[in-house]
């Protein structure tokens, strides 16, 4: 499946407002089996911009596509110098009340699946098991040479050696883990080959214009299949690889349920749209279905 690099799209004005009414999301997790499919929105409260919200990071940011990467070493250049700058925020994110209560929620069996468009690992780190990463995971690398992959931390420490002193302030984080910097503050940073064969680095992420493995898009369309609902977390469904799933399930008469902030592409799918912030809503739903959240962990 190709990631197409579609980074905007018009709400459409005939749709009904968003709902503060949390009552539908309490009622379909207490069903159980609902599959959880999360975006950027559900980890702006640990600190990490999400791409379209109020203040997104695409009103400043565009997000490098594989034909970039992989076609030019200024491109890879430049990459990797924001990316490491970047890495040292992400790597410090905490999962929040929205990554908690998901958890919470699979602890007690609510939850048949967790699929994340997100790259920062925090629902993992709140406790679910069993994620789905749909377009990978920022702290591993990946040789596109030899296919070894390794843990980002040590790509990083390999790279705070090629570039000792490399500390530029950077405008801003981006959602992928790409930190905005000048040309003229990337300068001639060091990118470091594959340890195992001399090869090209890369994030094991999906950049816009990759495919998204076909086996891993096949577990998500299992997980949706088998589903009782669908419930959408601070995703603006706006790039093809999520809204898909949004598509089958209702297609299949399967209820889509989406809390998001913002409209979404995937809203005329939906049985209902509550608008509240996700920690918040969560939260709430949590504490009405007696679900206690784990705060070892916490934003």
């Amino acid at each position: 499946m190709r990631m197409r690099p579609t980074l905007s799209w018009t709400p459409e004005e005939d749709l009904p407002p968003g709902s503060t009414d949390l009552e539908p999301v309490a009622d379909a997790l207490g069903a159980g089996g609902v599959v959880v499919l999360s975006g950027a929105g559900i980890s702006t409260e640990s600190g990490i911009p999400d791409y379209r919200g109020e203040g997104g990071s695409l009103s400043r940011h565009t997000p490098m596509t594989y034909q970039d990467f992989t076609g030019s070493d200024r491109a890879r250049r430049r990459y990797w110098a924001r990316s490491h700058l970047g890495w040292r925020t992400f790597r410090r994110a905490l999962p929040n009340a929205g990554h908690r209560a998901v958890a919470a929620f699979g602890r007690h069996g609510l939850l048949s699946g967790v699929i994340t468009q997100n790259v920062d690992g925090l629902h993992q780190a709140a406790g679910s098991e069993g994620v789905v990463e749909l377009h990978g995971g920022l702290d591993r690398v990946v040789c596109l040479s030899c296919g070894a992959v390794g843990p980002r931390r040590e790509l990083a420490r390999r790279l705070e050696e090629a570039n000792a002193g490399f500390a530029p302030v950077a405008a801003g984080i981006n959602p992928d883990g790409d930190a905005d910097l000048t040309d003229e503050q990337v300068g001639d940073f060091r990118v470091v080959p594959c340890a195992v064969c001399g090869g090209v680095l890369k994030p094991d992420v999906v950049f816009f214009g990759e495919n998204v493995p076909p086996g891993r898009v096949e577990h998500c369309r299992t997980l949706v299949r088998e589903a009782s609902s669908l419930l959408v977390l601070g995703s603006s469904l706006t790039v093809m690889s999520g809204l898909r799933f949004v598509r089958q399930a209702a297609q299949a008469g399967t209820p889509v349920l989406i809390v998001n902030r913002d409209p979404t592409r995937g809203d005329r799918h939906a049985v209902t749209r509550v608008t509240l912030p996700l920690g918040t809503a969560l939260t709430t739903v949590a504490d009405r279905l007696g679900v206690p959240l784990d705060d070892r962990t916490a934003a």
